[in-house]
């Protein structure tokens, strides 16, 4: 369990990237639905579709996890997560000196050309991700996609079918893009027995021997099967994600279920019944969320969507 007494308050690691699809306004669902070995602290954690880890890190705030492997097939966004666990303090100095001179601009204007200038800087230097060798290089482009995170509209990762990242500049007064404690706890939480990959979900089967199985949990965040033509954002990253991969994915857990291994999963509930036919054989809970990510405020209402596990809730 992290956190770290500054001054007489208790700071946690919180998420530090805003993401399409994520999880704070689902954790009181979530924390009712975890698995009794969440408490054990021999348990092995697994979550492939991190996007921006809220229950990553509400989990390592919360339990005495042994060890964790987080992963998405979305480079920058590992690579935003392998550098602040690498190098916090060239995040900082990158994104301090982005805030000096995205705040010294005063117009609205002046801060879209500044802002452009970075899309633009990041978009034509495209290149192939390694983890395993962090540069300076690396630490700037992080640096630059939590800048754009922080400043663009809505807070989206959304990019084109050449995988550019082409969201335009948000209206924010004083957008925080710089946020050095958390950063720093961030560090802390990611140093703790934590790997970071980029890969397919299905990669993780090889991780989860049959010696852990049992001390596993996995919790799976896919991109959700839109609930009508028009709601459907799954642009994280180039490829979509189909039917077919929904159906992919619900065949990955019946294996893990079989070899013992604790699976959450969350997603949309859709009128066609598409996951109550598909998971008949597992445990099916209701939730409500806030949809966040609608351009429209009055649009951001509560919507029905499903928590699944393949374990009766016990905790």
């Amino acid at each position: 369990m992290q956190s770290r007494l500054i001054q007489g308050q208790y700071f946690y690691a919180k998420p530090f990237l805003k993401w399409a699809g994520g999880k704070r306004q689902l954790l009181c669902e979530i924390k009712k639905n975890l698995p009794k070995n969440i408490k054990d602290p021999n348990t092995i954690y697994f979550e492939p579709f991190l996007g921006g880890g809220s229950v990553f890190f509400y989990l390592k705030n919360k339990y005495p996890i042994k060890k964790s492997i987080i992963s998405d097939i979305n480079p920058e966004l590992m690579l935003t997560y392998k550098c602040i666990q690498k190098d916090p303090e060239g995040i900082k100095k990158e994104l301090k000196e982005m805030r000096e001179k995205y705040l010294r601009k005063c117009t609205f204007e002046d801060k879209k050309d500044y802002y452009n200038s970075i899309r633009e800087t990041y978009n034509d230097n495209i290149y192939k991700i390694n983890l395993n060798k962090i540069n300076e290089q690396d630490v700037k482009r992080a640096a630059q996609t939590i800048f754009m995170n922080k400043t663009c509209f809505n807070g989206l990762f959304r990019v084109n079918k050449e995988g550019k990242f082409n969201v335009p500049m948000g209206r924010y007064e004083n957008p925080k893009i710089y946020d050095p404690d958390n950063i720093d706890e961030i560090h802390n939480v990611l140093n703790d027995n934590v790997i970071i990959k980029i890969q397919d979900y299905l990669e993780i089967e090889k991780n989860i021997k049959k010696n852990i199985a049992k001390n596993s949990f996995v919790y799976l965040d896919p991109p959700y099967r839109p609930i009508n033509k028009t709601s459907s954002f799954t642009e994280y990253y180039k490829n979509g994600f189909t039917d077919d991969d929904q159906i992919r994915l619900c065949e990955f857990i019946q294996r893990l279920t079989k070899n013992g291994v604790n699976v959450m999963l969350s997603n949309s509930k859709t009128k066609d019944g598409f996951f109550e036919k598909h998971y008949s054989d597992q445990k099916i809970h209701p939730v409500k969320a806030r949809r966040n990510i609608n351009s429209n405020g009055k649009k951001r209402n509560e919507i029905d969507e499903l928590i699944i596990t393949n374990y009766s809730i016990n905790i």
